[in-house]
């Protein structure tokens, strides 16, 4: 898991770094920021989710994440192919918040580890 929490975290940080040109990129910049940090954090110090206050941060940002995965869902249709997300903002906004929590969950297990191992 280490690996992949790690592979993830650089993933994430991609994400931020093509939000430069975004009008709204630095609301994008927080939330893959912080996914990105919750990612290495399991990667390099998941004893921190032994805390208490850091496992209910990780939850309370893996529930935010949630509300955005509902709240950004792509209303397009066949929004997954190619044409319709490199034409459709709202498509690449809702794939990147699916993207995110997929990130958060690899993390979360880790997080539930550390916890049951405190």
């Amino acid at each position: 898991m280490r690996i992949l929490n790690g592979v993830l975290a650089v993933f994430l940080l991609l994400f931020v770094a093509v939000q430069y040109n975004d009008p709204d990129g630095m609301i994008w910049m927080v939330i893959y920021g912080v996914g990105a940090v919750w990612c290495a954090a399991a990667a390099f110090r998941p004893k921190v989710f032994a805390s208490g206050a850091a496992f209910a941060l990780f939850g309370a940002t893996l529930l935010a994440a949630l509300w955005e995965l509902y709240h950004y869902w792509p209303t397009t249709d066949h929004f997954w192919m190619m044409d319709v997300w490199w034409e459709t903002e709202t498509a690449r906004e809702g794939m990147g918040v699916m993207i995110l929590v997929l990130c958060l969950l690899a993390a979360g297990v880790v997080a539930l580890r550390s916890r049951r191992g405190a």
